[in-house]
């Protein structure tokens, strides 16, 4: 097969694949990037601020704290589609500066907040803004850094994420303390003017976009046309539907992880609260190690294989914690799941940028993050339910189970319906 077959193999021998060094000495990536540690910084204070208050002033159950992260996240699991077909139609930076300035000015809201409810809405305004910032940011990425380069961009971003969920607590509870929670609503506002500063001193370019076929179409017939155009793209495209349902199954397990490892530590270890803390905690340092182990191995490994090794890797973390009862197993297995959901993580979202036109990367990207955030909604949800059904070990072998399904599926999918996709 010819390099210049349109429909080459996703995993087709490519340069050699950029270091996170590499990708952060392009200007504009670098200061996205700074955009990245500052708002997702502000946002972290602000959550965890909103959490002690709740906790601790206002005496929330756990059914209402529950409720301020689904407040966060529904939206965007809502609004994915239909926010991605207006991201692909405005201009991108405009669309990110627009989108930090308003949540800056939401974030003010929780000045004013004194009863749960309040706290819900302006979360939720946050997330419906966010819903719109986060494909517009993977629409500049996706044009600002080579394909090459893209595993690297992505572990950056990702890596942002989980070091400020591990600082955040911390961090939120020390000023708390000293300044009161007011003093984080106002610094998250600030980090997102400090965001929309740095991504104005960005060259971002707009993608080419070809309108000449819908035209005709305005209004509510054009944002139809182009829901349909980007879902039937991911649909007939059997190694990016695969993906996608793999980075939600990761999420989904996460999801239910969360809930249900404190039960899982209470009722089959016979531990402490501290050691569900370690155990949670084992999670996050096996994502942030696994993430970094990536980027070692670089072009050794396609994305499509890793997200089979990710997958297979949760299955055999989840079979340890559901047929073992032991401290160090559960180490273990809370370790080797957070590591595999780097390996679906970062390859996943690398491989989406990869094969999606950047016209139509602001449906596709919005289309994933819906997709991730609905798993993730459905996991807490369903933890519980699943809990009392089966017990928490059953609900882990269940779930692995339904993992591996997914992954035979996978296979045979990818080899009916794409022959040209044999190399994984």
């Amino acid at each position: 097969m010819s390099a210049s077959s349109p429909h080459a193999p996703i995993d087709n021998p490519a340069p050699p694949q950029m270091t996170m060094r590499q990708v952060l000495g392009i200007s504009s990536m670098r200061r996205i990037w700074y955009a990245q540690i500052i708002s997702v910084l502000g946002d972290f204070l602000a959550l965890y601020a909103v959490l002690g208050v709740m906790g601790f002033k206002m005496h929330a159950t756990a059914v209402q704290l529950t409720w301020v992260q689904i407040s966060y996240m529904a939206p965007i699991a809502l609004l994915g589609l239909i926010a991605g077909v207006f991201v692909d139609r405005w201009p991108v930076k405009p669309t990110l500066v627009a989108s930090d300035l308003t949540r800056a000015l939401l974030c003010l809201g929780l000045l004013l907040a004194t009863q749960p409810w309040h706290f819900y809405i302006v979360l939720a305004a946050i997330s419906v803004v966010s819903s719109f910032f986060a494909p517009a940011q993977g629409v500049s990425i996706r044009i600002m850094v080579p394909l090459h380069g893209l595993r690297a961009a992505n572990t950056l971003m990702q890596q942002v994420m989980f070091l400020m969920r591990i600082a955040g607590p911390s961090l939120a509870a020390l000023i708390v303390a000293q300044f009161g929670p007011q003093s984080c609503y106002i610094a998250d506002a600030a980090t997102f003017v400090a965001s929309a500063c740095f991504i104005l001193s960005a060259s971002v370019m707009q993608p080419e976009r070809k309108d000449a076929e819908e035209s005709s179409k305005v209004g509510l017939a054009r944002v139809s046309h182009d829901m349909r155009e980007g879902l039937s793209f991911i649909v007939h495209h059997a190694g990016l539907l695969f993906v996608i349902l793999a980075l939600a199954a990761g999420m989904f397990t996460l999801g239910c992880f969360g809930p249900l490892i404190a039960v899982y530590v209470r009722e089959s270890l016979h531990e402490s609260t501290r050691t569900f803390g370690f155990v949670s905690s084992t999670i996050g340092l096996g994502i942030l190690l696994g993430m970094n182990g990536l980027q070692a191995l670089g072009g050794r490994l396609g994305n499509r294989t890793m997200v089979y090794l990710g997958l297979g890797g949760i299955v055999g973390g989840l079979v340890v914690l559901a047929g073992l009862t032991y401290l160090p197993t559960a180490f273990f297995g809370a370790f080797m799941i957070g590591a595999s959901v780097a390996a679906i993580l970062i390859p996943a979202q690398t491989l989406i940028q990869q094969e999606t036109p950047a016209a139509m990367m602001g449906r596709v990207g919005s289309t994933v993050m819906s997709t991730v955030f609905t798993a993730q909604v459905a996991g807490l949800l369903l933890s519980g339910v699943l809990a009392r059904a089966a017990g928490v070990r059953m609900t882990f072998a269940l779930s692995a189970g339904l993992l591996i399904i997914l992954m035979l599926t996978g296979r045979l999918a990818s080899q009916s319906w794409d022959p040209h996709t044999a190399r994984m």
